[in-house]
C-alpha cells in the first residue's frame, strides 16, 4: 500500500500542538530543574548547590545521519565526563530545513535525543527548535551542564611527567561505525558479510561512543590526574593533545594501543590509519604509577578492558613512539583520516 506523503512543517518555529507532544517524550524531570521546557516558556532556572562547580560543554552536530540526536547527546556528555563531572542538564538548538522537514523526521531526531539522555540519566532543560531556511540537513546545537566537587575536578592538562598513559576501549570504535553506516553497498559489492557490516554499524550503540562510564569510575576513585576523550583525529591525535595541555612530553608503544579487529579491517579496506581514525568510544587517561593497578581493576569491574599504552615525560623529551621495542616518529594527522571516505 502507498504511504501518504509526509506533510511538510512550515517555515518559523513548531507549530505548539506538535512541540508540546514532542517534549513530553523528553526526560524533564529533576528537583533542581526549577522551570523546565514548555511551550511559552523562554529558559531554564536551575538550582547548583554551592559545594559543586558548574561545568558546561556545547557543541553542534552538522553531519548528515540518522543519529544525529544520539550524538549531539553523547560527545558533550563524554567532554564533561573527563573533567569529572556528571552531566545532569542539556539544552539543544534543533535547526531544521525549510521546504524539506516534516514531523517525522522531527520525532525521530526527538526520539534519539530522549533516548540518549534516558540512557545518561540526563534531563532537558530547555532548548529551541526552528524550521529555518539558514540549513539544508538537521542541525543540533546542544549545551550540557554538569557538576563536580570543588576539589574533584579533573582537566586535560592534569598529567605530570613520571604519570603512566592508559587507554580504556578499543579504537576506532565511531570511525568503524561510520565506515560501514557510509559505505555498505561497497563492501557488501566487495564481498564482505552484510551480517558483519551491520555488526560495525551498530559500534555506534554497542559497544558505544559514551565513555562516561569509566572517566566517572576513575575520577571518582581519586585514581586519575588527566583525562581526554579522542574524537577527531584519532586517539594519536588525542594523545598529543593531552601532552600539549600538560606542557609535558610523552612516549607511547604503539603496539599496546587496543585496535578492534573489525575496526582494523574496515580501515584497511579504504587505506585508513586506525590510529588517525575518529575514534570516540575509547578513553584515555593518566595516573601516577601506585594507582594504575587499581584503576585496571576499577575499569575491570564495570566491564571495561584498560591496558598501559605510554609514559608522561618532560616537556624536553617531546613527543615519541615506539613498535616492536624500537623507536619510530610519532604519528600526525593534519586531518582525520575518515574524511579519506569522500575523497
Amino acid at each position: 500500500m502507498k504511504q501518504p506523503t509526509p506533510t511538510i512543517l512550515s517555515a518559523g518555529k513548531l507549530p505548539a500542538d506538535l512541540l508540546s507532544r514532542l517534549l513530553r517524550q523528553l526526560p524533564t524531570a529533576h528537583p533542581r530543574l526549577l522551570l523546565g521546557p514548555g511551550v511559552g516558556e523562554d529558559a531554564a532556572v536551575i538550582d547548583f548547590p554551592a559545594d559543586q562547580l558548574l561545568v558546561a560543554k556545547s557543541d553542534p552536530i552538522t553531519f548528515a545521519t540518522d543519529a544525529i540526536g544520539y550524538y549531539a547527546v553523547n560527545v558533550c556528555a563524554n567532554d564533561l565526563a573527563v573533567t569529572g563531572a556528571t552531566p545532569l542538564f542539556y539544552l539543544p538548538t534543533l535547526l531544521l530545513p525549510a521546504q524539506s522537514s516534516n514531523e517525522a523526521t522531527t520525532q525521530a531526531i526527538f526520539a534519539q535525543i530522549a533516548g540518549a539522555c534516558h540512557g545518561l540519566g540526563i534531563v532537558v532543560a530547555g532548548g529551541h527548535t526552528e524550521i529555518t531556511a539558514a540549513v539544508n540537513q538537521p542541525v543540533v546545537a546542544g549545551t550540557l551542564l554538569g557538576q563536580v566537587a570543588r576539589s574533584a575536578a579533573i582537566t586535560s592538562r592534569g598529567c605530570r611527567p613520571g604519570d603512566q598513559l592508559l587507554l580504556a576501549g578499543e579504537v576506532p570504535i565511531e570511525g568503524a561505525s561510520i565506515i560501514a553506516r557510509e559505505r555498505r553497498a561497497e563492501l557488501l559489492a566487495l564481498g564482505w558479510d552484510g551480517a558483519e557490516v551491520d555488526a560495525a554499524a551498530d559500534y555506534l550503540y554497542r559497544p558505544g561512543i559514551s565513555v562516561v562510564q569509566p572517566a566517572l569510575a576513575g575520577a571518582r576513585a581519586g585514581l586519575v590526574t588527566a583525562m581526554h576523550d579522542p574524537t577527531e583525529g584519532g586517539v594519536v591525535t588525542a594523545i598529543g593533545e593531552m601532552a600539549h595541555a600538560g606542557g609535558v612530553g610523552v612516549v607511547v608503544d604503539l603496539d599496546a594501543i587496543a585496535v578492534n579487529p573489525l575496526a582494523a579491517r574496515l580501515c584497511q579496506a579504504f587505506g585508513l590509519d586506525p590510529l588517525g581514525t575518529i575514534a570516540s568510544g575509547a578513553l584515555l587517561a593518566t595516573a601516577t604509577p601506585a594507582n594504575v593497578p587499581h584503576l585496571l581493576q576499577r575499569w575491570a569491574e564495570i566491564g571495561w578492558a584498560g591496558r598501559v599504552i605510554g609514559q608522561i615525560t618532560p616537556a624536553a623529551d617531546g613527543y615519541t613512539a615506539t613498535r616492536g621495542g624500537q623507536a619510530v616518529p610519532f604519528p600526525t594527522f593534519p586531518v582525520d583520516e575518515i574524511t579519506k571516505l569522500w575523497l
